[in-house]
Parts: structure tokens; C-alpha cells; sequence
């Protein structure tokens, strides 16, 4: 069974910074794309970034781009996220996607929410 548990989540004010972290199992996650992705009320939940086999950061929002850095840690079975000079419209709830890269089926955290407000 394929878990994905994002963590890190958090209230931190504008222009602070929180990492984001997202565990996977069950899955053969060094051969794993991994995505983060967004999503706030009454809103399509959009791509923030996709995280590689090889760990190259791509497909990054243009709204975060030069702010927010994805990373992985294959031993740790772990993709992060680290945001740095938040803005309030980076309120929302961020989830993390993991898809085997031969592979079509895309698995889901249940997100962790982020606030950004004074």
C-alpha cells in the first residue's frame, strides 16, 4: 500500500520561510517523480513543482519561481519544499503527488496546510 504524509505545514509571516516535507512508502520511490501542488478554496489545485528522478526541480509555478526550491533525499524516501519569502497568496493547502516514472498512477498526501499572514 502507498502512503504519501506531507508535514511541515504552519502559520509564518509574510516574508519568513517553512520547508515542507513528504514521506513516501510502499512505492519504489528513487524511480518515483514527485510533485508539489496547491490548492485554496473555490480553486483548481495547481502544480508548484515537480521533483525528478534525478532530483532536478522543474515545472515551476512562475508565482514562486526564485522562492520556492524542491529537493529530495532518496534514502530518506523524502521530497521537500522549501519556501522562502512567503506571501500571503501562498495561503493554501499544499500536497505532494509521487508517480512511479513508467507509470500513469499518481498517489496523494492529504496536504498540509500553509498561512501566511501577519
Amino acid at each position: 500500500q502507498v502512503q504519501v504524509v506531507e508535514s511541515g505545514g504552519g502559520l509564518v509571516q509574510p516574508g519568513g520561510s517553512l520547508r515542507l516535507s513528504c514521506a513516501v512508502s510502499g512505492l519504489d520511490f528513487r524511480a518515483s517523480v514527485m510533485g508539489w501542488h496547491r490548492q485554496t478554496p473555490g480553486k483548481q489545485r495547481e502544480l508548484v513543482a515537480t521533483i525528478t528522478v534525478g532530483g532536478t526541480t522543474t515545472n515551476i509555478a512562475s508565482s514562486v519561481r526564485g522562492r520556492f526550491t524542491g529537493s529530495r533525499n532518496d534514502a530518506r524516501r523524502t521530497v521537500y519544499l522549501q519556501m522562502n519569502d512567503l506571501k500571503p497568496e501562498d495561503t493554501a493547502v499544499y500536497y505532494c503527488s509521487a508517480r512511479w516514472h513508467l507509470s500513469s498512477q499518481e498517489y496523494w498526501g492529504p496536504g498540509t496546510q500553509v498561512t501566511v499572514s501577519s
